[in-house]
């Protein structure tokens, strides 16, 4: 189901606000591409939330004088997933899959994402791995709170066939611990 939601460029998503006091949901932002994943910020003054079909992390101020607006913090070079604050500074992103050409090209054009929505739900897994590129690179990358990459953790080898895509990734006592949407189990890797 979310590949049709990254190949159709829907933008229904929204950032909801719930206050269980009196029963009521806030729209905080609408618009929005496939937002998934969602953290905020150690002084509580603002969320992170990586929007998959663009490839952006976005953060959305709560304090502040910016507060209630939307700002771009990094756009990646994949289909980001769930996000963490480390430890040690900066966020965690899980990057699903790298992004192919034909991502790209049905990003940029609406009419290749009609044509390829019409085909046969059965053959989309193939599309898919021509929309994440060749030779898939399994990735999470640790940002600065302004979007600048501040480390690389990339699986390779022998790992890269257990792990196919990282969606999540934790880090503790020196340690990263990995989840993905595709596998039943998690990963451990040393920092």
């Amino acid at each position: 189901q979310f590949l049709n939601i990254v190949i159709s460029g829907d933008n229904s998503g929204r950032l909801l606000k719930y206050d269980p006091k009196n029963n009521k949901v806030q729209v905080l932002a609408s618009g929005l591409c496939f937002p998934n994943g969602l953290v905020m910020s150690s002084d509580g003054s603002y969320l992170l939330l990586a929007e998959t079909t663009t490839g952006k992390i976005l953060r959305y101020w709560l304090k502040t004088p910016k507060a209630s607006t939307i700002e771009e913090v990094a756009q990646l070079p994949g289909f980001p997933d769930n996000i963490k604050m480390s430890p040690r500074g900066g966020f965690w992103v899980g990057i699903h899959a790298k992004r192919g050409k034909i991502a790209e090209w049905s990003i940029s054009y609406p009419w290749l994402r009609k044509l390829v929505l019409k085909i046969p739900a059965e053959r989309i897994q193939r599309i898919s791995s021509l929309m994440t590129g060749f030779g898939r690179q399994v990735i999470a990358l640790r940002l600065s709170e302004d979007g600048k990459i501040m480390e690389v953790m990339s699986v390779h080898g022998a790992a890269r066939k257990v792990f196919k895509s990282i969606s999540e990734v934790e880090e503790r006592d020196g340690s990263l611990w990995i989840g993905s949407v595709l596998s039943p189990f998690l990963g451990l890797y040393r920092l």
